[in-house]
């Protein structure tokens, strides 16, 4: 159970990783990394992973932490005053749950859960807690690429005015290889539109502030991992995708996804066109483009280098360690999360909506999805 608050400058923060597959290890060398915090327990069912997390220690000259093979034995040893849930995608509602019983405050990875019904129970269950319900902030990183938080600051400060039009387009490598490979089903991570595209749904409500309330999307498993079988089974993922996005305020938003484009210069490249002018984001070459209107010709476009100051990288260009940051302060001080539950809902929700578009080859309304109360609540 919960060994109670900390305040600032008791002591660091004593952090407990449950899940250390290759996002767990990557929240761990940020945890080494974060100044004020410290890893003291470490959860998975896996042998070989838990190696892999004694390893990241040792090889940053620590000791090694206790190591437990489920999260109850995790929460019952009191080692922890916050929690990273770093499971594979349809493992986090129970665990979620469990941990915010428990008192703890947690950053949850992304996807929230897989489906929509899960979303809602861990959202029921902690509300269920009153006030005595810990911190629930949900991994949605991307917002902390060094590029597309300059990119949101700006469109926010009203430099291109209204905002119009959004595009996304990340053009990458295939999905990595997981631990059972729980990554190449869709019963596990709630299909690529979620699993992977939360991401990109949950900055287009960030930068239009708006809700959604139209999905249209084309995609399909082309080329990934159709000469794969597991069990007698092959991957149903999908690796390429067109995906639009119409929202309350007129805006409207498209996602470009090419799961086979290896031989590109940047994974992301982000556009947000207003009444003003044209925000840029490209990533990795961490620039910023700020394009501003003219009145007799194209006006002024003005370019510069945003990289990231983390200490670690990792796989997600610093934005991991910058969440953990900050989700380290929100916890010593008591603040809410930037990315709550009800973030993480929305993200899965325009997934599935994109899923269900792509399946029944039609436009579909988000009033499809969710009950009139949570569209009118979910935004606030």
């Amino acid at each position: 159970m919960s060994s109670g608050s900390i305040s600032p400058g008791d002591r660091p923060m004593r952090v407990g990783v449950i899940g250390t597959g290759m996002m767990g290890i990557e929240h761990i060398a940020n945890v080494i990394a974060l100044d004020g915090a410290e890893l003291t327990a470490v959860c998975d069912n896996w042998e070989p992973s838990l190696k892999t997390a004694q390893h990241e220690l040792a090889s940053s000259g620590l000791d090694p932490v206790p190591e437990f093979g489920s999260h109850h034995e995790l929460l019952d040893a009191g080692l922890c005053d916050a929690v990273v849930v770093a499971t594979p995608n349809h493992l986090h509602t129970d665990i979620v749950l469990d941990v915010a019983s428990a008192g703890l405050p947690q950053l949850v990875e992304k996807p929230l859960a897989t489906t929509l019904d899960d979303c809602r129970r861990i959202i029921s269950g902690v509300e269920a807690l009153g006030r005595d319900a810990p911190l629930v902030w949900v991994g949605l990183e991307y917002r902390y690429m060094a590029p597309v938080a300059a990119l949101i600051e700006q469109a926010h400060a009203g430099t291109i005015g209204a905002v119009r039009m959004i595009a996304m387009r990340e053009h990458r490598f295939p999905f990595q290889p997981k631990v059972r490979d729980w990554n190449r089903f869709n019963c596990n991570t709630g299909g690529t539109m979620v699993e992977k595209c939360c991401h990109f749904f949950d900055l287009m409500r960030l930068i239009a502030r708006s809700e959604p309330v139209r999905v249209m999307a084309s995609g399909a498993q082309d080329l990934n991992h159709l000469d794969e079988t597991y069990c007698g089974e092959t991957p149903d993922i999908l690796d390429n995708a067109f995906v639009l996005v119409d929202f309350a305020s007129g805006a409207r938003a498209l996602l470009d996804l090419c799961m086979f484009a290896d031989a590109t210069r940047n994974q992301e490249e982000l556009s947000v066109v207003g009444d003003d002018g044209k925000l840029e984001a490209l990533i990795p070459d961490d620039v910023l483009r700020v394009g501003v209107r003219g009145r007799d010709w194209i006006g002024n476009v003005t370019e510069r280098q945003i990289a990231s100051t983390a200490p670690v990288v990792g796989h997600h260009h610093g934005s991991s360690y910058i969440e953990l940051e900050r989700f380290r302060d929100a916890v010593l001080t008591s603040s809410p999360a930037e990315c709550t539950l009800a973030d993480g809902l929305w993200s899965v929700a325009i997934g599935r909506a994109a899923h269900f578009s792509i399946d029944e080859g039609r436009p579909v309304q988000m009033s499809e999805l969710l009950t009139p109360a949570e569209l009118a609540g979910l935004g606030q």
